[in-house]
């Protein structure tokens, strides 16, 4: 008998320890899970009970907080310049949660930490009434609006950057959508709201500039020239100038754009070939170099590798494996290759800034509510990639900035010439199936980067004639010339 009470007593001291365990994992390691777990009711209605801090563009609230009649919900989210910076800002809702900004900044904008523990103890101090954060951007109210009104409605992307901090100028996608009937407190207003914005074959949800890859098509050619001249290669360097290149291993030819010469047929130099853009020259380079050459510059870019921004990024990409026929389509932005607006942006970005390349950020400040500044902007050189975050000497970037200029002054990107501005760009027209997908992606002096992408712009778009205006509009309006 003795032996089977001190059996029960000890299988009962087990049980115990197992649930004093389990209670202690709960509360120490789980917590902070639980609480913010989206089902959890208490924490919505926590969570409405504080004036979320505004997201500021210049002295412009794009995203606000204001009290609403609702005993429960004491807060609603706004959005005044609603479709504008949507893809920016996200939204704040009871059913769907947050996107963008608001979920990526929810610490900042509610003032608080997101551990129970702190959040009890902000109740207990009476806390809970205070506002939270400000977060100001680094966007240009002026150079975004100068893109939507370039995009004028057509599908598309456009990015700005300051080649010198990383600085993001404007940032925005087309079709876009209002966020404000996401943030409502009427559930089935916000159902059907949704529905149709899932539902739309357009996507209105998918921000274009950082979450969709296209074949950025010629604009690649400028990583393929870095390439070349970091392996010694000089702009005088000459190719054959072929009306079809015979890429080995295949009997798929490369032809240049209507089937021609890209000079007079005997020679053509590295810098001519980019100004015109010929794709016999960057076919035959991009095999000559070979695949491994090439995929080292891309990823010295920041191809294969997640861009550092407050907003999750989806990786351009530079594939593994090619054979030499996939290598020369590559070497034309063709095949595999994938690149979002903002990845071709920095590679514009640090062509202008002599090869530095510098972390993306749309952040620029967050202040609390008496204005101090907590923290500023997360900036600074990209390191961690290949090279550190110079993809290219300044030497390299020289070269590279002078030939994008020639290209803007007598090539294939002369739409976006600005008078008495040094202007350097390249243009890409990238065949995919369908209509092409137009892009151009340069720079004005140091003082702003931009790509442009129309994807399945119509069936006889090109970037120089129809990507080229739009990044000449964005970059007069950074320079404060636009009307």
């Amino acid at each position: 008998m003795n032996r089977q009470i001190s059996r029960l007593s000890v299988a009962v001291l087990l049980l115990f320890g197992a649930l004093f365990v389990n209670l202690n994992f709960i509360t120490l390691v789980q917590s902070d899970e639980l609480a913010n777990h989206t089902a959890n009711r208490r924490l919505i209605i926590q969570e409405y009970a504080i004036e979320r801090g505004p997201i500021v563009v210049g002295e412009r609230a794009i995203a606000r907080s204001a009290a609403s009649d609702d005993d429960t919900l004491q807060f609603r989210r706004s959005y005044p310049d609603a479709e504008l910076y949507a893809h920016l800002t996200g939204y704040h809702s009871i059913l769907l949660q947050r996107d963008g900004l608001e979920q990526a900044l929810n610490e900042d904008l509610t003032g608080r930490p997101t551990e129970v523990l702190a959040q009890n103890l902000a109740q207990l101090i009476g806390g809970m009434d205070r506002p939270g954060n400000a977060v100001e951007l680094t966007i240009s109210a002026e150079v975004q609006a100068s893109a939507r009104a370039a995009l004028d409605g057509r599908e598309g992307a456009v990015v700005a950057l300051d080649p010198r901090s990383g600085a993001v100028l404007a940032a925005y996608a087309n079709p876009t959508y209002d966020p404000n009937p996401l943030s409502s407190h009427d559930t089935a207003e916000i159902t059907d709201a949704w529905s149709q914005l899932r539902d739309d074959p357009d996507q209105p949800l998918l921000d274009r500039t950082i979450n969709e890859t296209y074949a950025p098509g010629s604009a690649f050619k400028v990583l393929v020239t870095a390439a070349a001249l970091e392996e010694g290669l000089e702009p005088s360097a000459t190719f054959p100038d072929e009306g079809e290149y015979d890429v080995p291993q295949t009997d798929a030819n490369i032809r240049n754009f209507g089937s021609g010469f890209c000079a007079d047929g005997d020679e053509i130099s590295l810098d001519a070939a980019l100004v015109v853009s010929c794709n016999t020259v960057f076919a035959r380079l991009g095999v000559e170099l070979g695949e491994d050459v090439l995929r080292d510059q891309a990823e010295r870019f920041g191809f294969n590798h997640a861009i550092p921004y407050e907003l999750s990024v989806t990786a351009s990409s530079f594939p593994d494996d090619l054979d030499v026929p996939a290598t020369a389509q590559s070497a034309i932005g063709q095949r595999d290759v994938r690149a979002t607006p903002l990845q071709m942006a920095l590679v514009a970005a640090s062509v202008a800034n002599d090869g530095e390349l510098m972390r993306p950020h749309v952040v620029g400040s967050v202040r609390d509510p008496d204005g101090q500044v907590i923290r500023g902007p997360a900036d600074g050189v990209w390191d961690g990639l290949p090279g550190n975050g110079r993809p290219v000497s300044p030497r390299t970037a020289g070269q590279l900035r002078e030939m994008m200029i020639d290209t803007v002054t007598s090539g294939t990107g002369q739409a976006a010439a600005i008078s008495d501005v040094s202007v350097g760009g390249k243009t890409g027209t990238a065949q995919t199936g369908g209509d092409p997908t137009a892009w151009f992606i340069g720079f004005a002096g140091d003082e702003v980067a931009v790509a442009v992408v129309l994807p399945q712009a119509s069936p006889d778009a090109t970037g120089g004639r129809d990507a080229a205006p739009v990044a000449r509009a964005v970059m007069e309006a950074a320079l404060g010339r636009s009307g």
